[in-house]
């Protein structure tokens, strides 16, 4: 588990150093005001090969971890300790750098520190929910059956992605074959189109004067358009890679319309299904809505329940600081409720996520059955409104000629 220094105020005046052993740095700092010390600063303790990883990188696929993690299940299971089980899956590593880890890893083993310590060393380049299964499993003497839940959690996600991810090449593609056709009529048919008006030295509509003028601004300067929306782009994922910023995008991505309805119940999935691995595995309640929370890809809804820690720390049923979020469904709230009130919360979580899982499939294929007109439908318009810029001059020339 990773290590953090504090300079802390006591409540007679001393000033101390301590040190924590945490999930994260904001964990650490909130277990020391609950002791009643005033946090001056704080930092990580030494600097680990794990730190030298970046944050937010994986160092192998999430398709190839759940591989790992079956693997390593199975040598668990046929009973082989843990130090062999990482010998033999490193004879027949193929990937450089999880090779390099994963002989980190099993010399830290193989040195007396846990498995579950080891792993969170590397930070975000492992799921945060994995070392703590990986915990939970050790304390209870049960690796494998948290191996075992850890993976059915993996496969419901990789699952999930590959649904959302077919669904979406279709109407990605078709999009970006618009702005291309689009592009190509602006810089090269409407072009072809002023040069032949110019013969008739006649003046323009409002409408073919504004498109021919855009045409040739794009046209001439085809390389100062296409270097801003590079610069927009490296601006727009800075921006997004901020707390505030990708709290600010997700906000705006669960109100699209046909996709935010999609987007809220992958959340709602995430969630309940990482609360469940974690409750099942043996994780206490508290770290585990915390671990559960982090796991939620949109960050707005993630830090919603995030307020949960406090409320439930509290006494609080969990299905009423739920309630109190405004982000999960009154469905999910009812089933959280029951499994608190018989006993079954683990199961009813559980049952929660497969729910939601089949809803998401459902509202991807009405969501996309709608996307996909809507496109065509807005292409249709453009080029509409295009062609009538085109053909109003000669309309207005026709009709003078008749008189």
């Amino acid at each position: 588990m990773p290590s953090f220094t504090f300079r802390v105020g006591t409540q007679d005046g001393q000033i101390l150093e301590r040190k924590v052993e945490s999930l994260s740095f904001d964990a650490a700092r909130e277990e020391l005001r609950q002791q009643g010390l005033h946090v001056f600063s704080g930092k990580r303790a030494g600097l680990k090969l794990g730190d030298l990883l970046p944050r937010s990188r994986r160092i192998i696929s999430t398709e190839k971890f759940l591989l790992f993690n079956q693997e390593l299940a199975a040598l668990i299971r046929a009973g082989l300790p843990i130090l062999q089980s990482l010998d033999l899956m490193l004879e027949r590593q193929r990937i450089p750098q999880f090779k390099a880890v994963l002989t980190d890893i099993r010399d830290k083993v193989q040195s007396g520190v846990a498995l579950s310590d080891a792993f969170s060393e590397y930070g975000d380049a492992f799921p945060p929910i994995y070392a703590t299964s990986l915990r939970a499993g050790e304390r209870s003497g049960d690796i494998e059956g948290v191996l075992r839940r850890f993976i059915k959690y993996q496969r419901l996600l990789v699952t999930l992605r590959k649904k959302v991810t077919s669904a979406l090449v279709y109407p990605i593609a078709l999009v970006f074959l618009s702005i291309a056709m689009i592009f190509v009529m602006l810089t090269v048919v409407i072009p072809k189109f002023s040069e032949f008006y110019e013969g008739f030295g006649a003046e323009l509509p409002w409408l073919t004067q504004l498109l021919i003028d855009v045409s040739f601004f794009l046209r001439n300067n085809v390389v100062l358009a296409l270097v801003g929306i590079v610069v927009a782009v490296f601006l727009l994922r800075g921006w997004t890679r901020t707390d505030s910023g990708r709290k600010a995008i997700d906000a705006v991505k669960i109100r699209i319309p046909f996709v935010g309805g999609v987007l809220r119940r992958v959340a709602i999935m995430q969630f309940t299904q990482s609360l469940a691995t974690l409750l099942g595995g043996g994780t206490p309640m508290v770290p585990a809505i915390e671990i559960a929370s982090q796991s939620v890809t949109n960050r707005m809804i993630g830090g919603r329940l995030e307020t949960l820690i406090p409320k439930v720390r509290e006494g609080q049923p969990l299905w009423r600081s739920l309630e109190e979020t405004g982000v999960i469904s009154d469905l999910a709230v009812e089933m959280v409720k029951v499994g608190e009130s018989t006993g079954a919360l683990v199961e009813m979580l559980q049952n929660a996520s497969e729910f939601y899982d089949e809803e998401i499939e459902t509202s991807l294929t009405r969501a996309m059955s709608l996307i996909e007109p809507a496109i065509l439908v807005l292409l249709g318009v453009v080029i509409a409104v295009l062609l009538y810029a085109f053909y109003l001059p000669l309309f207005e020339l026709t009709s003078v000629a008749q008189q």
